[in-house]
């Protein structure tokens, strides 16, 4: 005996826990469903879930496109997953333990107001009842469910295993919470062995490859809402990720690394890349957010030491957006360029996942969670810093415990890498894309260092604690350490910014200088730092025989009679070229600006301020 269920209008009309979410309704003025133009397109059905996907278009005030249509019409795809008969024992949430989590208000409680709980996201890893002595006595076990994740179809062969090498990495960590091979990496069934299978079944948790130029990853998951039981995850790892990867690489060790003096690395430095970025997504798979206070546990220093970075990574948690080691300097060798599973990882892991036999309920388990927490108190090691904005132990893209020490470092590296910009990034018959690419980088990465320093400014740290703990929980920064950052803003956004050039254009040499003129240093301090400059290029070119200077609003062109003039500067551009002085450079303005003639240039506010630098 079957039911059959008419669900017609559960995806046709407009129900709105199903439809466009109320933030876009009023962002697009959206009035009422346009019942004709919409429509189911396909429903799916496998063991535990539905997968619906059906068409709406609503009719828009404001339609983000073709505005003369009135309408807006999305394709949404709405998935209905059955749940487990016997929900997973909850694990309450703590603050002091980064972690992703579900909140429920519980009305049942005795205190005298509504409480929010809030319990952790994490898969079901349970002890078989054949090993619960094994256990008892410290051996490792496996679970009696393992944590598996499928590598899609359409991945590249060649990457498929460093994502493999990725995910099971984490079971260094689940070894720390009594568990082995407790996430293992597998290849999907061929199409000849089982045609069925498919990503969308929620039995099967995958990484996705997305042939898309989008430069991302990302690591979603379900999650059972009474228990925080993880039901499913499927990584999404867009094509352009590699991109990404290559550009943050190379501006961050090409000083040091030969490796990364190139634009197109090899297979197996890509690949190394590729599974720093498997792991991390796999990390917030398994219930861990970003931890961005992690990479402030290790002195600046300590990074530049091979043995240190060997052992620990360049940070205690491949959670952080620490990236790559930009502090290693030139005869560091042997230093460790990127982070690994780190400490905190396993702690973490280990925290969230290691059953606790004893305890019948979630209650139960909480003073041996606050016991393992208070172990670690005062490690920095150990700590969850969630960015805040205004914390300075807790950036993105930050290294050490320093951001002055570690940033001198970086600029230092960056100087290194600009004047190796065209060879790096040239290749016979083809444009300097990859130069204007890699030079932007470079930029991003110097803006970078000046807001890991300017965040010091007014900063507060913040240190999660109970009532029981000892110490602040906000902590202003040191007023000296302050006054050294602002002399570090001063000392490094100087008056210009010099980038020298030369080029070919139909058979002639043409010569650039762009200088960037600083504004004001509070409006650099306030992060609007390319709003703080004003741009001034020169530019010699021999075809027409000219010297072109402009700035953001004007320019002016200044003939060169003769060919005699022409080659003399010509030399002195070359001269400039080779020494690549900025005093030099600045002198060689003030000939130019000398040999402008008295026009509206002149006039203007922003050009004065130039000229009198």
């Amino acid at each position: 005996l079957s039911t059959v269920i008419d669900i017609s209008n559960l995806f046709q009309k407009d129900v709105k826990a199903l439809g466009l979410p109320a933030s876009r309704r009023k962002r697009y003025k959206i009035t009422r469903l346009e019942n004709d133009k919409s429509f189911i397109e396909t429903i799916k059905s496998y063991p535990k879930n539905i997968e619906a996907r059906h068409v709406k278009t609503y009719a828009s005030g404001a339609p983000p496109s073709n505005s003369s249509t009135g309408t807006i019409s999305i394709e949404i795809n709405n998935s209905m997953i059955l749940l487990p008969e016997e929900p997973m024992k909850r694990r309450y949430y703590d603050e002091r333990v980064g972690w992703f989590a579900r909140g429920q208000v519980d009305y049942g409680l005795e205190d005298q107001e509504s409480k929010t709980v809030r319990y952790l996201d994490r898969w079901r890893l349970e002890v078989k009842d054949e090993d619960i002595d094994k256990f008892k006595r410290g051996e490792l076990v496996e679970p009696k469910k393992q944590i598996i994740y499928y590598i899609d179809r359409a991945t590249p062969k060649k990457w498929r295993k460093y994502i493999k090498q990725g995910i099971e990495d984490w079971q260094i960590a689940f070894e720390e919470a009594g568990f082995k091979n407790a996430i293992i990496a597998k290849d999907p069934p061929s199409i000849e062995e089982n045609p069925e299978w498919t990503p969308e079944d929620v039995r099967y948790s995958v990484v996705r490859y997305l042939a898309s130029p989008i430069p991302n990853a990302n690591g979603p998951h379900v999650s059972d809402p009474r228990s925080g039981e993880i039901l499913e995850s499927d990584i999404n790892w867009y094509h352009n990720v590699m991109s990404l990867l290559q550009g943050w690489f190379f501006v961050q060790t090409a000083a040091i690394n030969p490796e990364a003096q190139r634009v197109g690395f090899k297979d197996e430095v890509m690949g190394e890349l590729i599974k720093f970025v498997s792991s991390h997504e796999v990390g917030h798979t398994l219930g861990l957010p970003h931890n961005m206070g992690s990479s402030s546990a290790y002195k600046v220093e300590q990074l530049r030491d091979p043995k240190f970075t060997k052992d620990y990574g360049t940070a205690p948690s491949i959670m952080d957006y620490a990236r790559f080691n930009y502090v290693a300097q030139p005869g560091d060798t042997g230093v460790a360029l990127m982070p690994n599973i780190g400490i905190y990882d396993k702690y973490a892991i280990k925290w969230g996942y290691r059953p606790i036999l004893d305890a019948m309920t979630a209650n139960d388990e909480k003073k041996t969670l606050d016991q393992w927490i208070l172990q670690h108190a005062d490690d920095p090691m150990y700590r969850f810093g969630q960015y805040q904005g205004i914390d300075p132990s807790a950036q993105t893209e930050d290294l050490g415990d320093n951001a002055i020490t570690a940033s001198i470092y970086g600029i230092k590296n960056l100087k290194r890498i600009v004047p190796n910009l065209i060879k790096w990034t040239s290749k016979d018959g083809e444009t300097y894309g990859d130069l204007s690419e890699m030079y932007g980088h470079v930029v991003s990465q110097f803006n970078r260092y000046m807001g890991h320093v300017t965040t010091n400014i007014g900063g507060v740290y913040k240190y999660s604690k109970t009532t029981d703990q000892a110490g602040d929980v906000f902590t202003n920064v040191e007023k000296s350490h302050q006054k050294n950052c602002l002399n570090f803003i001063n000392e490094n956004l100087d008056d210009e910014r010099i980038s020298v050039y030369k080029e070919m254009k139909y058979g002639y040499r043409h010569y650039h200088i762009t200088v960037l003129i600083k504004h004001e240093i509070n409006s650099a301090i306030n992060k609007s730092m390319y709003n703080s400059y004003n741009q001034l290029s020169i530019t010699l070119d021999n075809r027409n025989k000219c010297i072109v200077v402009s700035s953001s609003e004007n320019e002016e062109t200044i003939t060169i009679e003769n060919e005699e003039t022409l080659n003399k500067w010509s030399d002195i551009f070359e001269e400039y070229l080779s020494k690549n002085l900025e005093d030099n450079v600045k002198n060689m303005i003030h000939n130019v600006m000398s040999k402008m003639s008295d026009k509206d240039l002149y006039r203007e506010y922003q050009m004065k301020k130039i000229f009198k630098k």
